[in-house]
């Protein structure tokens, strides 16, 4: 009788290197569509995200309901929200992305909005007397100071869809969510800790992405704190 092999896989252990060299393929596919979840449903996000906090500085009658709506988006339930999103997208990525792009709402909103608050009434003033107009006010002006509070909510935003992306493992599309579910249900530790910490690499390095991309766009803020 052949004898079983004796490895970490064998023996099922949290730590396992020959899990890594065996599921080399099913781990980049999963940590592909886990990014490709988050990214989508961030940017998602922030191209609605924008216009709510724009009109909501504009129309201040309009702040609090905006506010509301966003925030009890965000206290709805991952299984109810996919629930109620599952008759317009199916059983798909985009229920997926949906979800998350709701969720992502009420950070970048409130960020936005608090940045485009903060910009000085005087920096206004100036504008208009330089002859700028609406459009131009906002895009050359108000935007570009409200960029750090703006970027502190996408990091935040960006960090909650990593991990919530997981979630997506219940219809099927939840990147390394599929991997941890499927290895809670089997009780394959290795599977369930890789892929954990590979959530957790993720979003360190998303992070530190944006931190990065923050520091370069907004130069200024460097030399007020020098």
């Amino acid at each position: 009788m052949t004898p079983l092999p004796d490895d970490c896989l064998t023996r099922n252990e949290w730590i396992c290197g020959a899990y890594l060299s065996t599921r080399r393929q099913i781990l980049l596919d999963a940590v592909v569509q886990h990014l490709q979840l988050t990214s989508l449903s961030v940017l998602l996000g922030l191209v609605v995200a924008v216009p709510l906090a724009v009109l909501a500085r504009r129309w201040g009658w309009a702040a609090g309901p905006v506010l509301a709506v966003t925030t009890i988006l965000y206290t709805i339930p991952s299984l109810a929200m996919y629930s109620l999103l599952l008759p317009l997208y199916g059983l798909s990525a985009a229920l997926v992305v949906a979800g998350l792009a709701l969720y992502s709402l009420t950070v970048l909103v409130r960020n936005i909005l608090a940045g485009l608050r903060a910009v000085p009434e005087e920096t206004r003033q100036a504008a208009r007397g330089l002859g700028y107009g609406p459009v131009r006010l906002l895009l050359a002006v108000e935007l570009p100071l409200a960029l750090p509070a703006a970027m502190a909510g996408l990091r935040i935003a960006t960090v909650s869809a990593v991990s919530l992306a997981t979630v997506g493992a219940i219809v099927g599309y939840g990147g390394l969510g599929n991997l941890i579910y499927a290895g809670m249900n089997s009780y394959f530790k290795a599977q369930v800790l890789t892929a954990s910490v590979l959530c957790v690499l993720i979003a360190v390095a998303a992070d530190l992405l944006l931190l990065g991309a923050q520091r370069l766009i907004t130069p200024w803020t460097r030399t007020a704190r020098a």
